[in-house]
């Protein structure tokens, strides 16, 4: 079993994988990855299962030192990388040899990234999952970010395989980086009969701003006000990943990949299934705007990602 090694862990770098699913009921968060999209083709490119285990990556990247030769690939946000100090592309399977340095430098656009590594992140699962939910201190490396000197245990590979993958990557690979702004679709509901007849326009009516104390549990989202019609309240329960949940205040709250279990505040719009990536890619300080559409448009954008997914990965 090989070993990765952290010089320097970046800003906020943390195992995760696909996450905690089917135990919501038990009050047992999900976590997992921002995007998840961006998480399984970093997977695709060095040949591991679609649910292994990655390193999520948040605006400022980590050094890590690879104890025996692996191929690694990073995909999701755009950061210029140095293997043993030269400068490689992302999106692109690597061998990284024994003894190797992968350093991210400056971040292009984009704000998550997701390191895989051939075998895999092979530490501890709990309830089934090595996601790291910080909130719980569940999951990961003592259920918290990465820090100096941490050494993460890798799975075993029977070999080394080869890099060598056709230059599609950059040009056909499903994923899209917002530049600061973003839209994304939604499905109205479920609970849209809690709010006054025009909420939905109003969504739709102008961007929100992303709040500084956003993170991985959710957006706080400053713009439109939503009306409730039955007030701000109700019984609570549980909370899917991409839904927009509206207090008092009128300011919905996008719950993303470490969302509590269940909530009391009625939910908007859902954002549909396709486009969780693409928010999972912004950050504080940028905008997003919403698109109500149908659950037919929604399956046909689900089908088309899993399509260009798949067949990256029958490569």
């Amino acid at each position: 079993m090989g070993v990765v090694h952290v010089v320097r862990p970046g800003m906020l770098t943390t195992v995760q994988d696909t996450g905690r699913w089917g135990l919501q009921s038990r009050g047992v968060p999900v976590a997992g990855p921002m995007d998840p999209r961006s998480h399984r083709l970093a997977n695709a490119m060095v040949g591991n299962a679609a649910g292994a285990a990655t390193l999520e990556v948040t605006l400022v990247g980590p050094e890590l030192e690879f104890e025996d030769e692996r191929v690694v690939a990073v995909a999701g946000a755009e950061f210029n990388l140095m293997l043993d100090g030269r400068p490689v592309p992302a999106s692109t399977p690597l061998v990284v040899p024994a003894h190797g340095r992968l350093r991210f430098e400056r971040r292009v656009r984009g704000t998550r990234a997701y390191v895989a590594v051939s075998g895999g992140i092979a530490t501890r699962p709990i309830f089934g999952s090595r996601a790291t939910h910080l909130i719980s201190a569940m999951g990961g490396v003592d259920g918290r970010a990465l820090r100096s000197g941490d050494r993460l245990p890798l799975g075993d590979v029977a070999r080394t395989p080869s890099p060598r993958r056709p230059p599609w990557i950059h040009r056909d690979a499903p994923i899209s980086l917002p530049t600061g702004h973003a839209t994304v679709r939604v499905l109205a509901g479920p609970q849209q009969q809690y709010f006054a007849a025009d909420a939905l326009d109003q969504l739709q009516s102008a961007p929100y701003q992303i709040a500084n104390d956003s993170d991985r549990m959710g957006f706080r989202l400053l713009g439109p006000r939503l009306v409730h019609a039955r007030g701000a309240d109700i019984i609570s329960d549980a909370t899917p990943l991409g839904v927009l949940q509206v207090p008092a205040s009128g300011q919905p709250i996008l719950l993303m990949a470490d969302r509590q279990t269940t909530g009391g505040y009625p939910k908007i719009a859902t954002v549909i299934t396709a486009d969780i990536g693409l928010a999972g890619q912004l950050g504080p300080g940028h905008s997003i705007s919403f698109s109500v559409r149908t659950a037919r448009d929604a399956l046909a954008a689900l089908i088309e990602q899993e399509r260009a997914l798949m067949a990256i990965e029958r490569q």
